[in-house]
Order: C-alpha cells, then sequence, then structure tokens
C-alpha cells in the first residue's frame, strides 16, 4: 500500500484491502496476487513467533471487532497464527466483508486446530503452492 494511507474510515472502522483499492500500489497487487507478500512473514516462523501453517493473524484492529461479534473467535488463539491455513485453501482468503465470511474462516480454522496432522499440514502447503502460481480470485 501507498505510505500514510488510511487504515479507518470517517468513522473509525478498520478498512481491509478490497478489489480495486485504490490504496495498493501497482507492485502490491503482483505481490499479493502471488503470495509473495508473504515471504517476509517467514522470519517470524524462524523466530518461533509464527507457524508455517496455522490461522492466519489479523490486523489488532479487526480483532478488537471481531472478539465480541464472531462466536468462538479467541479460540483462534490457542495455537501460534500461521503463514497460511486451512481457512486459506478453503476460499476464505482476503478481506470478509460480511460477518458470515468471518465467522466461515474462523470456524475453519477451529476446524483446522481440532484435526490437525502432518497430513493435513502437507495438504494446505500443496494447496497454498496451488494457489500461488494459478492465483487466488480472493487475493485483492
Amino acid at each position: 500500500m501507498y505510505a500514510h494511507c488510511p487504515n479507518v474510515d470517517e468513522k473509525g472502522n478498520y478498512l481491509q484491502a478490497k478489489a480495486n483499492d485504490p490504496r495498493v500500489t501497482p507492485l502490491g497487487k503482483l505481490l499479493r496476487k502471488t503470495s509473495l507478500d508473504e515471504l517476509p512473514q517467514f522470519w517470524n516462523v524462524l523466530l518461533g513467533d509464527m507457524s508455517i501453517i496455522g490461522p492466519r493473524p489479523h490486523p489488532i484492529e479487526l480483532n478488537e471487532v471481531s472478539e465480541g461479534v464472531i462466536e468462538n473467535y479467541a479460540l483462534r488463539y490457542l495455537v501460534k497464527p500461521g503463514v497460511t491455513g486451512w481457512a486459506q485453501v478453503c476460499g476464505f482468503r482476503g478481506p470478509t466483508q460480511t460477518g458470515d465470511a468471518m465467522q466461515g474462516r474462523v470456524n475453519h480454522d477451529i476446524w483446522y486446530i481440532q484435526h490437525w496432522s502432518l497430513w493435513l499440514d502437507a495438504k494446505i502447503i500443496l494447496l497454498t503452492l496451488k494457489c500461488a502460481f494459478w492465483g487466488d480470485k480472493n487475493a485483492v
């Protein structure tokens, strides 16, 4: 995104990136579409603050809004956040414009936590690579 662009609207609501968002640079669009913007997060994996697979971290502002509205939202904190996750490869990547979309993402995160296995992690990695190479319509 361009430097110093607003991350809240005039009412103080957090602004998620969306399709054709004027705050996103042309290079940023390419990096997002190919998931190359996620590479710096591997530093956090090396530091032990993140996992490769797990619920995607949300901006603090989005966490604050979602915790009181989305059922079982706090259960996502039972595991380390991940660079990619089950929700992302199941179509819940990108902005969540409705409460139902956010609830769907959280439900997938909880399902992942309950059903974790090495096989599931391998599947998520393969599906993530597929999305990176062939594109993801939800990547904005």
